[in-house]
């Protein structure tokens, strides 16, 4: 009996060893591929798939590593002690297969994550970075993009694809605009070799990027998870936003009277009687009021016979929702949605002597449409400048009834996580960069549990300890208030600020590289600069490097003023454009916060309003947009905006 189980053990090995034969080779993962960057003195993982119980061997700096894949045919190989360098080459050899691993780089390995600010590419922010751009390629400096993608069934293995890539003029405006400014300073300062793997998606919010065991302490948010993970309901509310989506702007089109008759793109259509409207500007705030639909603009402009036939660069600003441009009568382009900034080129032969017609067809699906003010909207050729700010004149194409926003899948909970996030976690990192919280503002208390959470994931996936995490806080955004104002995006930057109780993390600030009218603001260096000093500090450990602005501590009530006392000073206080400190604000028990007057007293700030006879709490750039906050180190990083009290 024995002897018969035995040997029908070894048949049932031995089948499962030829189907698993038969059913896959020799493979690795997509990020141990050519290009990688490798993590220096660390414990760095090699793994992969072969067929069941076979040796593996593994060829790399003149060593040989030999293991066996288990019954599931995987295994995995440890490395540790890798001095920086390259390039290197490794193989690994699996029966009958081989696979090799080229152009490996050893260095420093930085995960780069959250939304949209994270995703903006070189190409985004170009109208700054024209230098930069031209001076960019380093082979010592490697990007990695995970592919966008999300999975509600649990963790993926693997990625669906990607590949390592160094930095060159054939890609560098499309690599993110952080992602590169921090490699390129890091690699400057330490002079070893980066590589970045960005894994992002705009308008994600945190719980996205969570796992479905972290979110046990957030149930709604799990429970939506759990909901997601029918493939059924997940087409049938791709239909029904796909069809609704489409009627909508069926209807629009067929009932446009811009696309009817004449085609109001024409050069020659008569746009006399046409009302005028003042651009930059939405239209819900002038006299044609909240208008969903489609509004045509034109506006004729005069060229001198020195422009004819030349081509040129046409500048648009940001534009709300959508639009169609024509010069001319000819097609120039479009922008299917509001954020991108609008430049179109203007090809050769288009434009003439005399007059010239530039028409732009707007959608707003809901909401305020129009044009963002302080963006520029011009006609460059080259040297010359036309302003094109001013009259337009406008037509209605038809009215619609606003558009119901779509379901965005990609965001609901644990999606990201599972597939973009942990199939990463394998690969040794040294930390993380993390660009997000826009998506929260509106749950800014919900926030305070959930980013730390999200922190303490992470770190427990990849199984590296606690890895340091840099992140930026919320930059400043919106129009500027006359007033002290309530502001969930203050209490989001709070609520980032609370993370730094966890150990090794560090906080860039941004409250002064925002733009009002952009949540995309396109200064991307300095904050990448800050996110450098904060890693100095926090992965480095160079302890002689202040890697912060100001960070208030504590408040003592001395008769009528607050005398406010920070950390992260540096070499001084100081005030950013040495006038006065502006956007305190002070408060006695009523609650009621007015501005106050401030001044710097060694390392303390003094605040004070002569109508607040008995203070008890103070205010720092404490809103959307604090316009003129100003309290900084002499080393020029602003201090982070701050509250005394807990109201």
């Amino acid at each position: 009996m024995f002897k018969k189980f035995n040997r029908l053990l070894l048949y049932c090995l031995f089948g499962l060893l030829l189907l698993n034969r038969c059913a896959g080779e020799l493979t690795l993962p997509v990020l141990i591929s050519d290009g990688m960057v490798l993590q220096r003195n660390a414990e760095v993982n090699i793994w992969g798939h072969s067929p069941p119980l076979q040796s593996v061997e593994m060829h790399f700096l003149d060593s040989v590593y030999r293991t066996r894949s288990g019954l599931s045919g995987k295994w995995q190989f440890t490395l540790s002690g890798l001095e920086a360098g390259g390039p290197h080459r490794l193989q690994i050899v699996s029966g009958e297969d081989t696979a090799t691993v080229n152009n490996i780089l050893i260095g420093e390995v930085w995960v780069c994550s959250g939304q949209s600010q994270m995703d903006m590419d070189m190409n985004r922010v170009r109208p700054l970075y024209e230098e930069e751009i031209a001076r960019a390629g380093n082979p010592m400096i490697r990007y990695f993009e995970v592919p966008p993608a999300w999975n509600f069934k649990g963790p993926q293995k693997d990625l669906p694809g990607g590949k390592w890539e160094s930095i060159s003029q054939e890609n560098i405006l499309r690599i993110s605009a952080i992602a590169y400014f921090f490699a390129d300073k890091l690699y400057k300062q330490y002079g070893v070799p980066v590589g970045m793997i960005r894994a992002s998606l705009g308008g994600s919010p945190a719980e996205a990027w969570m796992s479905a065991d972290a979110l046990k302490e957030f149930p709604e948010h799990l429970e939506e998870a759990r909901k997601y993970r029918s493939d059924n309901l997940i087409e049938q509310i791709r239909q029904a936003d796909n069809l609704r989506t489409q009627a909508w702007h069926d209807t629009l089109n067929n009932r446009d009277k811009g696309y009817q008759g004449e085609a109001w793109q024409r050069p020659e259509t008569d746009a006399s009687a046409w009302p005028v409207m003042h651009l930059p500007g939405y239209w819900a705030d002038q006299e044609l009021g909240e208008v969903n639909g489609s509004i045509w603009f034109r506006k004729d402009i005069d060229l001198p016979k020195a422009m004819d036939g030349k081509p040129a660069r046409l500048n648009l600003g940001r534009i709300v929702d959508a639009e169609s441009v024509f010069v001319n009568g000819v097609f120039v382009g479009s922008v299917s949605y509001q954020y991108p900034p609008r430049r179109y080129h203007v090809p050769e032969g288009l434009l003439k002597a005399g007059k010239n017609s530039i028409v732009v067809r707007v959608i707003s699906q809901a909401g305020k449409g129009g044009f963002v003010p302080d963006k520029p909207y011009e006609l460059v050729v080259e040297q010359d400048t036309i302003d094109l700010t001013g009259n337009w004149k406008y037509q209605i194409g038809t009215v619609m009834p606003p558009l119901a926003p779509q379901t965005f899948i990609r965001w609901k909970p644990t999606g990201l996580f599972n597939a973009m996030i942990a199939p990463l976690t394998r690969f040794t990192i040294r930390g993380v960069m993390w660009y997000q919280g826009e998506s929260n503002a509106e749950r800014p208390q919900e926030y305070a549990r959930l980013f730390p959470a999200l922190i303490n994931n992470w770190r427990e996936k990849w199984g590296q300890g606690d890895f340091p995490f840099l992140f930026v806080q919320l930059h400043n955004f919106m129009e500027s208030h006359e007033h002290p104002t309530e502001s969930n995006w203050a209490l989001t930057r709070e609520a980032q600020m609370k993370a730094l109780l966890l150990p090794n993390t560090a906080m860039a600030v941004a409250i002064d590289l925002g733009e009002w009218n952009d949540i995309h603001p396109l200064n991307k260096k300095d904050v990448s600069e800050r996110l450098v000093l904060a890693a100095r500090k926090t992965a480095y450990g160079e302890e002689n490097v202040l890697a912060s602005g100001p960070m208030y501590q504590s408040m003592e009530i001395r008769g009528d003023s607050i005398v406010l006392c920070f950390s992260e000073t540096g070499s001084g206080l100081a005030v950013q454009d040495g006038g006065e400190l502006k956007h305190f604000a002070i408060a006695g028990n009523d609650r009621r916060f007015v501005w106050a007057r401030a001044r710097i007293d060694g390392n303390h700030v003094v605040v004070w309003n002569e109508n607040v006879k008995n203070p008890v709490a103070v205010r720092y750039a404490w809103a959307d947009n604090p316009e003129g906050a100003n309290l900084c180190n002499r080393e020029g990083l602003p201090a982070a905006p701050f509250r005394t009290d807990n109201w």
